[in-house]
């Protein structure tokens, strides 16, 4: 299978596993468990997971299936993801910044943009000859511990920012 058909798989699979991540905390009950890779409220960086998580889930499979071959495959995958995070960020404070409010609507669209935004980085990375260095690659597993981290952390104890705060109770995590 042509790696641009996995990145388009690896999209779907983003993009439901994303939408079943953003629900499932209160599915289970607020479990804690499934709080650390799951939104746990209505705050954008909570809703920064629905893209992570499921992107290096992915990626696991890919590397098992292919990524070996590519000596950028692990900063491809990091880079990407990143950029599609900030996308989010940028685009949501943009949008509901001028507008004064936000809208489902636009905010899964925001998702979904950054979902193909991230998968599209990700296969033009592979294909180029950019990031294949041993110290990238350490730097780019490094930064995905790190937003691991982060984001286990931030689950239960956030800092008071907006980016933290559920914009429906102005509460911050779990």
């Amino acid at each position: 299978m042509k790696i641009k058909n996995i990145h388009i798989i690896g999209a779907v699979f983003t993009i439901v596993l994303g939408t079943i991540l953003h629900f499932a905390y209160s599915w289970s009950g607020s479990n804690d468990v499934v709080a650390l890779f799951s939104a746990v409220n209505e705050s954008v960086w909570e809703h920064l997971k629905l893209l992570f998580f499921p992107v290096i889930a992915f990626a696991i499979i890919e590397y098992i299936y292919y990524g070996r071959n590519y000596n950028n495959f692990i900063c491809a995958k990091f880079i990407s993801v990143l950029i599609g995070m900030i996308f989010i960020v940028i685009s949501f404070y943009t949008y509901s910044g001028i507008i004064g409010s936000n809208f489902v609507i636009i905010d899964v669209l925001i998702f979904i943009i950054s979902v193909i935004i991230t998968y599209r980085l990700s296969l033009k990375i592979l294909n180029s000859d950019k990031y294949k260095s041993k110290n990238c690659n350490i730097l780019c597993t490094i930064g995905i511990m790190f937003f691991i981290s982060l984001f286990f952390t931030f689950t239960f104890s956030p800092p008071k920012l907006n980016l933290f705060m559920d914009s429906l109770t102005k509460t911050y995590g779990a």
